[in-house]
C-alpha cells in the first residue's frame, strides 16, 4: 500500500506545501510512491480568497511585482530553493499595476499545475472539490479524514491542515446585533469575506453603519459603487443613484495607510539589528515566558527605529545634524527615554521623526466641533498619507516597511503575541492601493461615504443602530442597516468549520486567543500536554505561528514558505521512515 498524505485546504498554503513537498523529495523520499489528497470545495492554488469566480472590480492590494509563490535565498530554509516568476513577469504586466484578484487566481492555478508537475513520477495527486468534516485515528497509527458526502474516510499515514480564513459563529455582541435586527426588520451582516457577502439588502440612497476600515471596507466601498454602475470621471464619482450612504468608522477612525508608490533604491537597512534570533532566543529561555507590551514592544521600537533613521542618515543626511556613526552608536546603547531626546536632537524636523503611536492612533484626542468639519479633516489626512507614501523624499517609510517585514519573520517563533502586534502590522504595512484611496475621497466629495471616527459605537435601540464616536462629540448617525467590515476573528472555538471543533474536542488545544497551538518548528498539532501529533500538522491563520499571509513579496525572507518548507521537510521524513519500517 502506498503513503498517503492528506491536505485539508487547496489554497495558497497547500499549493506552496506541495510546491515543498516537490522540492525536498529527491532529497528525502525519492523513489517510495505517494498519494496526495487536496481536499476543498474550491479551485486547487487560487482556494476561496483567491478563485477566480469572482467581480473584476476587486483588486489585489500588492503591486504585481510584490507578489510570488516561489522562494530565494533570502528564504532561512533547509530545503532547496526553487526559483520562479513573480506575478508580473508571469502575467507580462507592468509590475506597479494593482492586478484584479481573477488573475492572481490564475497565477495561483498555475503555479498549482507547476508543483504537482515537478513531484516525482510515482507522486500523486487527487482532488476531492468536497469539505472535510473531521480527522479520526490513533495517534501512532493511520488517520481517517471524513468528507462530506462519502460514506468511506480517506486513509492519511499523515494530514495536514492547510485552511485559510474561516467562517465563525457569531460572538455575543454579534448576536445580540443579529436577533435584534431580525425582530424589527432591519439589515445586520456579521463579519465575512465581502466576496461572498449579500448586499442586496442594502437599499440605495439609505444610510448604511459600517464597522471597519481595513480591506474588507475597501472591497464593501468598491462592489456598492462601481459595482451599481457608479464611475469615476478623474477625480469625480459620479453616481447610478444605486448607491447606498456608507458611515464609515472603527477603532482608529481612519482608512489603512496607502502602499506604498515608489521602488527601493540604494542599501538596505542591516535588519534585524535589535530585534533577531538572539532576542527571541532570549525570550523563548525566560522559565516566566514573556509579556509582548513590556518584553517584545520595546524591541519592536527599537528595531523599526533603527530602519527609519538607517534610511533617513545614509540617503538624506541633510535634514540630520550629526553623522550617522555617532547617531548609530548612541541609538545602539540608549534607553527610550535617551533615544526619544538624541532623535529630538539629530533630526530637527519633526515631520523626519518616527512616531509610531500617532501612525497607529491619529486621532488620539482630536476632537472636532462637527460632522461636516470631520468629514474636510479626515479628508485632509488622507491627501497627506497619500503625499507622504507617494513622495521617494519620504522613503524612510518603505524601510520602516523593511522593518515590519523582518519583526514579523521573527515575532513567528514566538507563537501567539495577542491581536495588537497583527492589527499594527496591517494598518502600516498592508493597505489599499493609492488609487482606491483616491477614490474613497472621491466618495466622500460626493456624499456616498462619510465617516464617523474613532472608537465608534454602536447600539442597537429605538427600532434603529446608532453610531457615535469621541471624535465628534455629540453627533449620533441612525441607520436601519449594519455591516461589521471585516474577517470573522480566526478562533477554534467559534469556527463554523467542523473538522477544527471536531480536533478541539479531540484534545488540540488553543491559545487565550483562541488560535491553534502548533510546533513552531513544523507545525505539529499539540495537544493539552503540550505534546505534537506525530501526525497531524497545520499551517494558516488560524494557527499560533501565524503568517503576513500565504505568499509574500521577493526577496523579504518569506516566512510562509519557511513554514511550508519545514512541515514539508518534517512530513517527508515521517513518510520516509515509515517505508523503511514497513520494509523491515
Amino acid at each position: 500500500m502506498k503513503a498517503s498524505l492528506v491536505i485539508v485546504g487547496a489554497g495558497p498554503r497547500g499549493t506552496g506545501l506541495i510546491e515543498r513537498i516537490a522540492a525536498n523529495a529527491p532529497e528525502l523520499y525519492a523513489g517510495s510512491g505517494l498519494d496526495i489528497h487536496l481536499v476543498d470545495p474550491h479551485p486547487p492554488g487560487a482556494g476561496r480568497i483567491w478563485r477566480e469566480a469572482q467581480s473584476p472590480l476587486l483588486w489585489m492590494n500588492s503591486h504585481a511585482e510584490d507578489v510570488t509563490m516561489f522562494t530565494d535565498e533570502t528564504v532561512l530554509m533547509d530545503g532547496p530553493v526553487r526559483p520562479g516568476p513573480t506575478l508580473h513577469e508571469w502575467a507580462a504586466i507592468d509590475g506597479r499595476t494593482f492586478a484584479d484578484r481573477q488573475l492572481q487566481g490564475a497565477y495561483l492555478s498555475w503555479v498549482h499545475e507547476q508543483a504537482v508537475a515537478a513531484l516525482p513520477p510515482d507522486v500523486t495527486v487527487h482532488h476531492h472539490p468536497c469539505r472535510a468534516l473531521r480527522v479520526s485515528g490513533p495517534r501512532e497509527g493511520r488517520q481517517q479524514v471524513w468528507l462530506e458526502g462519502r460514506p468511506r474516510p480517506l486513509l492519511a499515514d499523515l494530514v495536514v491542515l492547510a485552511l485559510g480564513h474561516l467562517d465563525a459563529e457569531l460572538d455575543q455582541e454579534q448576536g445580540e446585533l443579529a436577533t435584534y435586527a431580525h425582530a424589527r426588520d432591519l439589515v445586520h451582516l456579521p463579519p465575512d469575506f465581502t466576496a461572498d457577502s449579500d448586499l442586496s439588502s442594502l437599499a440605495p440612497g439609505e444610510p448604511v453603519l459600517v464597522r471597519g476600515f481595513g480591506l474588507a471596507f475597501v472591497d464593501l466601498m468598491v462592489l456598492l459603487t462601481e459595482g451599481r454602475g457608479g464611475r469615476y470621471d478623474g477625480d469625480t464619482y459620479l453616481p447610478s443613484g444605486r448607491e447606498p450612504v456608507l458611515y464609515v468608522g472603527s477603532r482608529r477612525g481612519v482608512p489603512y495607510h496607502s502602499k506604498i508608490g515608489y521602488d527601493w533604491t540604494g542599501e538596505r537597512p542591516p535588519l534585524p539589528r535589535f530585534f533577531g534570533p538572539a532576542e527571541v532566543d532570549a525570550l523563548l529561555a525566560r522559565p516566566e515566558g514573556f509579556d509582548f507590551r513590556r518584553d517584545v514592544w520595546p524591541s519592536i521600537e527599537k528595531e523599526l527605529g533603527f530602519a527609519h533613521y538607517h534610511r533617513l542618515f545614509t540617503v538624506h543626511p541633510e535634514r540630520t545634524a550629526i553623522a550617522w556613526t555617532d547617531f548609530e552608536e548612541k541609538y545602539a546603547a540608549g534607553e527610550a527615554a535617551e533615544r526619544e531626546a538624541l532623535v529630538t536632537s539629530a533630526v530637527p524636523d519633526p515631520a523626519d521623526r518616527l512616531d509610531l503611536a500617532v501612525l497607529d492612533r491619529p486621532l488620539d484626542g482630536v476632537r472636532y466641533a462637527s460632522h461636516e468639519e470631520f468629514q474636510d479633516g479626515l479628508r485632509t489626512y488622507v491627501e497627506g498619507d497619500l503625499r507622504r507614501r507617494h513622495d521617494p523624499g519620504n522613503s524612510p517609510d518603505l524601510a520602516v516597511f523593511l522593518g515590519l517585514l523582518s519583526v514579523y519573520g521573527q515575532l513567528i517563533r514566538l507563537g501567539d503575541v495577542g491581536p495588537r502586534w497583527h492589527g499594527f502590522f496591517s494598518h502600516l504595512a498592508s493597505g489599499p492601493p493609492g488609487p482606491r484611496l483616491r477614490q474613497m475621497l472621491a466618495l466622500s466629495r460626493a456624499g456616498v461615504v462619510r465617516f464617523v471616527g474613532a472608537d465608534m459605537a454602536v447600539v442597537a435601540e429605538d427600532g434603529v443602530f446608532r453610531a457615535s464616536s469621541a471624535t465628534v462629540p455629540g453627533e449620533t448617525i441612525e441607520a436601519r442597516a449594519l455591516v461589521e467590515a471585516r474577517l470573522p476573528e480566526p478562533t477554534v472555538g467559534r469556527a463554523l468549520d467542523p473538522l477544527l471543533r471536531e480536533l478541539h474536542a479531540d484534545g488540540a488545544v488553543e491559545t487565550p486567543e483562541g488560535l491553534l497551538r502548533v510546533d513552531r518548528s513544523d507545525g505539529r498539532i499539540l495537544d493539552r500536554g503540550g505534546r505534537p501529533h506525530p501526525r497531524r500538522f497545520a499551517l494558516g491563520p488560524y494557527t499560533d505561528v501565524r503568517t503576513p499571509g500565504a505568499f509574500t513579496r521577493p526577496r523579504t525572507g518569506g516566512p510562509a514558505f519557511r513554514q511550508n518548507d519545514a512541515t514539508a521537510r518534517a512530513a517527508l521524513a515521517f513518510l520516509r521512515d515509515l517505508a523503511c519500517r514497513a520494509v523491515a
